[in-house]
């Protein structure tokens, strides 16, 4: 079990507090010029990554305050929790402050879902490769 410690009220089992997803993801300004795959990218894609990776959680069933925490994902270590109107301490060696603060990679969305879901393509001649049916 987790001990997180809140800013306001310290140390606490993991029982007391809700995750709340990734920190640093910044709400698209004019959400209605996106395209759909644009926010389908806000909306479900982060960067589930194993080591170093700053959090939300929420304190519920305490002070009901959000917070910060930075925490390895592989070790499930915590390096620190912080209030979010306090900026995250930067440090040029941290992995987690230079993973933030460059922009996500780029991913091909000229089909983003259709590629990934699609059947297979026919066979020459009509016959889907999934058809068992052998009749002409």
């Amino acid at each position: 079990m987790l001990l997180i410690e809140c800013p306001w009220c310290g140390p606490r089992t993991e029982t007391e507090f809700s995750y709340g997803g990734e920190a640093g993801i910044t709400r698209p300004l004019d959400p209605d010029a996106l395209s759909d795959a644009e926010w389908a990218d806000y909306l479900f894609y982060r960067a589930n990554p194993c080591g170093a990776h700053r959090e939300l959680w929420n304190h519920a069933h305490g002070c009901r305050r959000w917070f910060g925490v930075e925490r390895d994902t592989l070790t499930y270590q915590i390096a620190r929790s912080y209030p979010l109107n306090a900026a995250p301490e930067p440090d040029n060696a941290d992995p987690v402050g230079a993973r933030h603060a460059s922009p996500a990679p780029e991913r091909d969305n000229a089909d983003p879902v259709g590629a990934r879901h699609a059947s297979p393509a026919p066979e020459p001649g009509g016959k889907d490769k999934t058809d068992t049916d052998d009749r002409p």
